[in-house]
Order: structure tokens, then C-alpha cells, then sequence
């Protein structure tokens, strides 16, 4: 969504879509339910990880 949508204007007219407007306020202020696709990646510290991995890497590469 671009970021320049928040500050559309709009009326309402009418009360089923003032309802309408306020319980999706209302659900948007609920805490999310969605489960992330891929996992976060996770950083190697460890001074022989890395060389481990990069071992494994050149290995492969050949």
C-alpha cells in the first residue's frame, strides 16, 4: 500500500458504512495472527562456524 493513501479524504454518509468503518478500525487494532512464510535468519558468531561454513561453500563451489 502506498504510504500516501493514510491521508485520503473521504465522507461518510451514511450509517451501515460508518459501521462498517469503525469495525474495520477495530479489527485493525487487533494483534495480528499471521504466522511468518520463511524463518528469520540467524547470524554465526562462532570463529569456527564460519570457517566451517565457508569450507563447505568453497567444497561445493568446486
Amino acid at each position: 500500500m502506498a504510504t500516501s493513501s493514510i491521508f485520503a479524504s473521504f465522507n461518510i454518509k451514511d450509517r451501515k458504512t460508518a459501521e462498517a468503518f469503525a469495525e474495520a478500525l477495530d479489527q485493525s487494532a487487533k494483534e495480528p495472527t499471521r504466522v511468518p512464510t520463511s524463518p528469520a535468519p540467524s547470524h554465526i558468531t562462532d570463529r569456527d562456524k564460519i570457517l566451517e561454513l565457508l569450507a563447505q561453500r568453497k567444497k561445493n563451489n568446486k
